[in-house]
């Protein structure tokens, strides 16, 4: 089986850091737990979203994302059974490329550059199973879907939602 994992908002907490910079840049105490829907700009005053959209853009914003809970441990052991391979839109923020290659060779050594795909668009994959936090990006596979579940695809019901690493090792291993 040949298995695509997507990187932010699946193995690293990029959600998170929007929000950790958010409160260094205002001051302010924003938490995972205070939003139920939508993206991290959609949950702040008007005035202080554009630069949460800015982030991503920002040298060093993808160097020191935390790995999901569990995602090292379950990856691992994935890669060992199954075919698996990181599909990531990297090319949408150029500095990521780099960082966000680093970043898994620091936490994923086990997946090595020919199991990593920097790509846009992620209809070109072609295998078993997409693991996405994205619904655009699940909506052209051709195979089975998991949602990653995150604030911001609340609204989504179309697919097949895992909450968590451990969630998907029940399903797979």
């Amino acid at each position: 089986m040949t298995i695509f994992v997507d990187m932010d908002d699946v193995l690293a907490c990029t959600y998170e850091k929007h929000i950790e910079l958010y409160n260094k840049d205002y001051q302010q105490q924003l938490s995972l737990a205070e939003i139920v829907s939508g993206e991290v700009w959609q949950n702040v005053p008007e005035q202080h979203q554009k630069s949460i959209r800015e982030h991503a853009s920002q040298l060093g914003f993808f160097a020191d994302l935390e790995p999901k809970k569990d995602s090292q441990q379950v990856m691992e052991v994935l890669c060992q059974k199954y075919n698996v391979y990181i599909a990531t839109a990297a090319t949408q923020f150029p500095n990521s490329l780099k960082e966000k290659s680093v970043w898994l060779d620091q936490y994923f050594p086990f997946i090595t550059w020919q199991h990593r795909i920097m790509c846009g668009h992620k209809h070109i994959l072609h295998g078993d199973l997409l693991i996405d936090d994205r619904s655009y990006n699940l909506k052209h596979f051709n195979g089975d879907t998991f949602l990653f579940d995150s604030p911001h695809n609340q609204h989504e019901t179309n697919y097949t939602r895992v909450y968590s690493w451990l969630d998907i090792a029940e399903r797979l291993l």
